[in-house]
């Protein structure tokens, strides 16, 4: 018997919050324009960030819409708008304490499995706000893949997914502060050029940087967006480790190959034959569905990828829907 369809990649942005800039100090924080009972628009300062509809914070919007498309279980993750990483940390802190609470309150069904956020950039207080998070009711963790400069093998983010492999939260990972700039601010080439790249460094940065040779094997980690361009460009990399180890090897014990099956990915690629090349190079227990719901560059019907793939054999497609998720979230149903 198949389990039930799990999309691991979803995100939610409550039906208002507190004034941050009243609660945590500072200016020019997020806000929520409210235009009408199912619309708003995000707003960062006075400057239109994204609008969204009342699926992003309607529970049972959620709900048709995930019966409508054969989902069971949605992991439901903050919108990285709000890390709030350039913050000092104080801030930061407060911060995720507002929304991660909101979540909890947003969310109240168990199909439903709530992630919260962290003030990375102070690995000491995100072991805290994880513990007290995973203690209230949330399943894992969604972090950004950069703190500023600070790539996934900072010693203090290192310190902190070793943190989560203790605890056993699951961490995922979704690129966000893309760079900018005239050739990146047009036709949205800042998500289509820019995600895949972001997650492709950091892909690289755990496994250059030696991350994954000091972090137990139990860390259940997953990268958003099928893992960016990293699954296509693997054989590139291990060419670099090999014949340019002087300058490519950095603290890896071994190539980039030897450590696919560290991570998993999601299957936001939307074409089978994309699908294909993540399952031929991480394997078939390392991608599950996610669909990015419920922003218009997500995936609708969720799932249709895997649906459409015709490669797939039952057991295969059962895996993506339904087991590797159940798996990285630690459950059994």
């Amino acid at each position: 018997m198949a389990g039930p369809v799990v999309d691991v990649h979803t995100h939610l942005v409550p039906k208002g919050w507190p004034d941050l800039a009243a609660r945590c100090g500072g200016t020019g924080w997020p806000w929520l324009r409210v235009d009408s009972e199912r619309a708003a628009m995000i707003m960062v300062g006075e400057t239109e960030f994204r609008p969204i509809g009342a699926e992003a914070w309607d529970a049972s919007t959620r709900l048709a819409d995930m019966d409508a498309d054969g989902v069971d279980v949605q992991v439901v993750s903050p919108t990285p708008v709000f890390f709030s990483y350039d913050r000092p940390a104080g801030q930061a802190v407060k911060v995720a304490r507002i929304f991660n609470d909101l979540t909890l309150e947003t969310v109240r069904h168990d199909r439903f499995v709530p992630f919260c956020q962290v003030p990375l950039q102070d690995p000491e207080a995100a072991c805290e706000e994880v513990d007290r998070c995973l203690a209230n009711g949330h399943a894992g963790v969604e972090i950004g893949n950069h703190v500023g400069d600070r790539d996934l093998d900072d010693a203090g983010i290192v310190m902190f997914l070793r943190h989560c492999a203790e605890v056993g939260a699951p961490v995922f990972v979704h690129p966000w502060d893309m760079p900018g700039g005239p050739r990146l601010d047009r036709w949205m080439a800042r998500w289509l050029t820019g995600m895949p790249a972001e997650t492709h460094l950091s892909v690289l940065a755990l496994v250059l940087g030696g991350v994954f040779d000091r972090v137990p094997e139990t860390l259940r980690l997953c990268f958003a967006h099928g893992g960016g361009s990293f699954p296509f460009w693997l054989g590139r990399a291990d060419n670099a480790w090999h014949r340019r180890g002087d300058v490519v090897r950095g603290r890896s014990a071994h190539p980039p190959s030897h450590y696919v099956d560290r991570f998993s990915v999601d299957s936001v690629v939307f074409d089978p034959a994309a699908l294909r090349l993540l399952v031929d190079v991480l394997g078939d227990d390392q991608v599950m569905v996610g669909s990015d719901y419920p922003y218009p560059l997500g995936e609708r019907p969720v799932g249709k990828v895997v649906h459409d793939a015709e490669f797939l054999s039952p057991e295969q497609r059962d895996k993506l829907l339904s087991g590797n998720a159940l798996r990285f979230l630690g459950r059994t149903r």
